[in-house]
């Protein structure tokens, strides 16, 4: 102690060492983040309940805009909008849709008018067949709605305007077959379809071909049915048509493609069991 009575000045230096305080604003950036990913998947979960299958379509080709379908492709309200043009059963009445999967050039679809620009020869007559075929499909179509008997055979076929013709393509269904299985015994849906082709087939004089195709079968058989059976069920078509005043003169060509063609990814599914009755483009 000093002299004087007074208590020593101490003086304490406190050493500050750095990082343990403030951090700065990362985290909330970081919390932000969090918050925004949360809000879009509850905004995505509450879409998926809140909307139809074509609905979603077309929200996903509109952030998707270099699609080249989606002129037609979106999920309007119109016809067969929304769904999907890759499908055999979408917008193949006007040739938009999706044609086989292994489309030839012959049987490829060309589009509304089933003409390719590049062999219009630009004298009218293409056109004219063209709408002749257009009013075929719309025959055919109103036939089709006239009953509810008539319901059931309407939804078997699908038809396509190509380079080669009118092609009404005729097929199984999940337990509504057009044959007796495994037999080129047509079922009473099969008749009631020749009737009406036959009929529509009366308006124009164009020559028919008729080709059938089968679902694959087990590689396990003895004996694989598929030629005999597909050329047996289409010559089994050309009875039919002929039975409904179709001239047998018109008749061009009756052919079996077996399972080489198949339209389901299933090569065994009862879709890939079909009929195509051609109305052929008159010749130049």
């Amino acid at each position: 102690m000093s002299g004087n009575g007074n208590a020593p000045v101490i003086i304490k230096r406190k050493k500050v060492v750095g990082g343990g305080g403030h951090h700065g604003g990362a985290w909330k950036v970081a919390y932000a983040d969090f918050v925004t990913a949360m809000m879009a998947f509850f905004l995505l979960m509450w879409l998926l309940n809140a909307t139809t299958e074509k609905q979603r379509k077309g929200i996903a080709d509109y952030f998707n805009p270099t699609i080249p379908v989606n002129r037609i492709s979106g999920g309007g309200e119109g016809t067969f909008g929304g769904e999907d043009i890759a499908s055999e059963m979408t917008l193949a009445r006007n040739g938009t849709g999706a044609s086989q999967k292994y489309p030839t050039d012959s049987s490829m679809a060309r589009g509304d008018t089933g003409v390719d620009p590049s062999t219009d020869a630009g004298d009218g007559k293409n056109d004219d067949e063209a709408t002749t075929f257009a009013e075929i499909e719309e025959a055919l179509s109103a036939r089709a709605g006239e009953s509810m008997v008539a319901d059931g055979p309407a939804r078997h076929i699908v038809t396509r305007l190509t380079d080669e013709g009118l092609i009404i393509e005729v097929f199984d269904l999940p337990g509504e077959p057009l044959f007796v299985e495994g037999t080129d015994t047509p079922m009473l849906v099969l008749e009631e379809i020749a009737r009406l082709v036959a009929e529509v087939f009366s308006i124009v004089v164009n020559d028919v071909a008729i080709n059938g195709f089968t679902r694959s079968h087990a590689l396990v058989l003895a004996e694989n049915p598929v030629w005999s059976l597909s050329s047996d069920r289409a010559d089994a078509v050309r009875r039919l048509l002929e039975a409904e005043d179709l001239e047998p003169a018109r008749i061009e060509r009756v052919s079996g493609f077996a399972d080489r063609k198949p339209v389901a990814e299933n090569r065994m599914a009862a879709r890939n069991n079909r009929i195509e009755i051609i109305l052929l483009r008159s010749q130049p």
